[in-house]
């Protein structure tokens, strides 16, 4: 498994931009497909964003698609998720996560991902 520490979350207006950022330490970082998560509370943990492991394929939930951009740099061993035209209801503790499993291409299911952050908050103002 790997060790993921998020960092870039804060408060923000409704229209604002962040940047988060994931940072991985232990085994190999580049053969993991990467994913970020995030929770409401009193919610369930749902999809955000996922990249494969060369960063050529990333996929989207509906309601983050043409809003936030998913993307790594294996030499930093770091994931991002760039935020853009953020709106309260993206207000939430989001994680990181790695997949390991070298049986899958990319994936949005929460079960498949073996390793997770701690998570970072952010908070979306009207």
């Amino acid at each position: 498994q790997v060790q993921l520490v998020e960092s870039g979350g804060g408060l923000v207006q409704a229209g604002d931009s962040l940047r988060l950022s994931c940072t991985a330490s232990g085994r190999t970082f580049s053969t993991s497909i990467m994913g970020w998560f995030r929770q409401a509370p009193e919610k369930e943990r749902e999809f955000v964003a996922t990249i494969s492991r060369s960063g050529s394929y990333q996929y989207y939930s509906g309601s983050v698609k043409g809003r936030f951009t998913i993307s790594r740099d294996n030499a930093k061993n770091t994931v991002y998720l760039q935020m853009n035209s953020l709106e309260p209801e993206d207000t939430a503790v989001y994680y990181c996560a790695a997949d390991s499993s070298l049986a899958r291409h990319i994936t949005t299911t929460h079960s498949n991902y073996d390793s997770w952050g701690q998570g970072t908050q952010v908070t979306v103002s009207s």
